[in-house]
């Protein structure tokens, strides 16, 4: 399959795009004496268009576009929305209409962007279904659904990635800001999401060599941003730089998670939207993009492109149950036509399954509260300094220490990242996955037990007796909830193959252990691909951990460990333990002795 790079593909020469065009968008040259049957003119203040003239068109306007209506007698009003203008000019092939005067050159531009579009939209389709970065800026390998995804991307500047969760939609976007080379860009995020997109476009991305600049926007005040190739600022921040955003100079912005904007009236949806309006090219990832609400539905597409769907009232009155009615009749409908007009692209983990392996470990790293790290380890540190300076301490009153500072180490980090744990599942959850979420510590279960309570989850910690350990299993198995918190060491012997993803919201040293829990939702002849989701915190323990378990930040990642432990792996496990505490020491003492 041919690259598509903005040089690589070309289309047959055509005499005149014109061709291209659909017949009511062609050049029309009107003779002086045609009769005009009204007049149409830009209103500043609504940003739409008037048409003015005799009843019969006014009134065949209102039944033929009902986002007209609404205006007064022998007045029509359309949205300056490219699709209505193309309603117009094929309108005005019947009934020619008089453009004022100071308005000509706004109705030609607007012409010509609605003709620029159809021609961009011919074009995609006779383009390749499938592409790939250019050579050296995209330092990974895209599977063929995901290829596909790109070409999609490429051939739409506005558009929503509907992909199931676990699907690659951040892989498939970046490839798109590499193969069109749209930087600066802004990626939006959910605030728990900030520093796995800062990760994987350092990881994925090459920009003339070199790793992306990447800059993480902070707080809600506005201020002088630095020079950087990618800006992510989370979906709290916006009220903040609402006046801001639109006069930076990106050329693309990404709405990750893009239901986040599903309610409008507020400060955060307001900046976002004029944002979008700022930008050239909008893109919306999403894993759950058809809401049964319409109005969701209809405040996310009006983001990506503004009354695509119509006006609120013509859009509840035909898509939905009536006026003002916040319900879409039939969601599949709206699905299909969002997909053939090209403004979404969904596959199903289903769809895709012959490309996906048996299993799939993304690991992700997220936020996390430093203050409560710091404030954990506080009491820690005269064991530290015991440990490092008391020559007096047997081996094994070392040792004892050791495993202590360790424990109370892997506790403050599990601490400080379990809300953004809870986030992260939450998110899960909502897209309809049935998860596993596995922890080591007891005072990180009590966290996710309050955070994730409306779940219903299901625990098994070692804390419950055998009746409450069989309830919780057989309350997941039955569909009662979709969450069921398991201890690491606790997870022999499970079975429950329900599960979609496992979540590890804490790390343990031994690879086996994650196999071993990987296994209780991976069972043999499950006809699925199960997610792995392995969640870190940017500092603590996770990064003594990560490296005990050769885990590195990615999109995909292997991981030994699909068989038991062997006695050698047992002492190295404790050789990571010792050099963990090695490292708490330098860290919090500054290699003082």
């Amino acid at each position: 399959m041919q690259n598509w790079t903005d040089d690589s593909f070309t289309l047959p020469e055509q005499e005149d795009d014109s061709t291209l065009l659909p017949l009511y968008l062609r050049p029309q040259e009107l003779s002086p004496d045609a009769r005009t049957y009204g007049t149409l003119s830009w209103n500043r203040r609504s940003k739409c268009w008037v048409v003015k003239g005799d009843p019969s068109v006014t009134e065949l306007c209102k039944r033929l576009f009902p986002g007209s209506a609404g205006a007064r007698r022998g007045e029509a009003r359309f949205t300056a929305h490219r699709r209505a203008v193309g309603d117009l000019c094929w309108l005005m092939l019947r009934f020619p209409l008089q453009v004022k005067l100071g308005d000509l050159d706004r109705w030609d531009e607007a012409v010509a962007a609605v003709r620029n579009y159809a021609i961009r939209q011919e074009k995609a389709a006779r383009m390749p279904q499938a592409a790939d970065p250019p050579e050296g800026s995209f330092d990974g390998t895209l599977m063929n659904f995901q290829r596909e995804g790109l070409a999609f991307l490429l051939q739409h500047d506005r558009c929503l990635l509907a992909d199931e969760m676990g699907l690659g939609k951040t892989v498939q976007a970046l490839a798109m800001l590499a193969a069109d080379r749209l930087f600066p860009a802004l990626v939006v995020p959910p605030p728990h999401l900030t520093l796995n997109w800062r990760e994987e476009a350092q990881r994925f991305l090459r920009i003339e060599d070199r790793a992306p600049r990447v800059h993480i926007v902070t707080g809600l005040t506005p201020y002088d941003l630095p020079e950087a190739d990618i800006y992510i600022m989370h979906y709290l921040l916006l009220r903040g730089w609402k006046e801001t955003l639109p006069t930076l100079p990106l050329r693309c912005v990404v709405f990750d998670e893009i239901q986040e904007l599903r309610h409008s009236g507020t400060e955060k949806y307001s900046a976002a939207s004029l944002l979008a309006e700022s930008c050239e090219r909008v893109y919306g990832l999403s894993g759950t993009p058809i809401y049964n609400r319409g109005g969701e539905i209809w405040n996310v597409i009006n983001i990506l492109d503004f009354h695509f769907l119509g006006d609120w009232e013509s859009f509840s009155r035909e898509w939905c149950y009536g006026y003002g009615s916040a319900i879409v009749a039939k969601p599949d409908v709206l699905g299909d036509y969002l997909r053939r007009e090209g403004l979404m692209l969904r596959r199903t983990k289903e769809a895709v399954l012959s490309q996906l392996p048996p299993k799939r470990r993304l690991v992700q790293e997220l936020d996390w509260n430093d203050k409560v790290y710091a404030k954990l380890m506080a009491p820690v540190i005269p064991q530290i300094v015991k440990w490092k300076t008391d020559a007096s301490l047997t081996r094994q009153e070392k040792n004892i220490l050791e495993e202590t500072i360790s424990q109370r180490a892997r506790q403050a980090t599990g601490v400080a990242k379990a809300p953004w744990v809870c986030q992260f599942v939450r998110a899960l959850l909502e897209n309809g996955e049935k998860v596993l979420l596995f922890a080591h510590h007891h005072e990180v279960m009590d966290i996710y037990r309050q955070e994730l309570k409306a779940f219903h989850p299901g625990f098994i910690t070692g804390r419950e007796t055998v009746s409450q350990k069989e309830q919780a299993v057989s309350r997941f198995m039955e569909g009662k909830t979709d969450l069921c918190c398991i201890s690491l060491r606790a997870a022999a012997g499970l079975n429950l193959q329900r599960a979609t993803c496992v979540v590890f919201g804490e790390l343990d040293w031994s690879p086996a252990v994650h196999s071993q829990a990987e296994d209780r939702a991976h069972r043999i002849g499950q006809q699925d691909s199960l997610l792995c989701y392995y969640l870190v915190a940017p500092a603590g323990s996770d990064a003594s951990m990560q490296e005990a378990l050769g885990l590195k930040v990615s999109q995909f990642v292997g991981l030994m460990g699909d068989r038991p432990q062997t006695q050698e792996e047992a002492e190295a496990a404790a050789n990571y333990a010792r050099r963990h505490v090695e490292q708490i020491a330098e860290r919090m003492l500054g290699g003082e002795t």
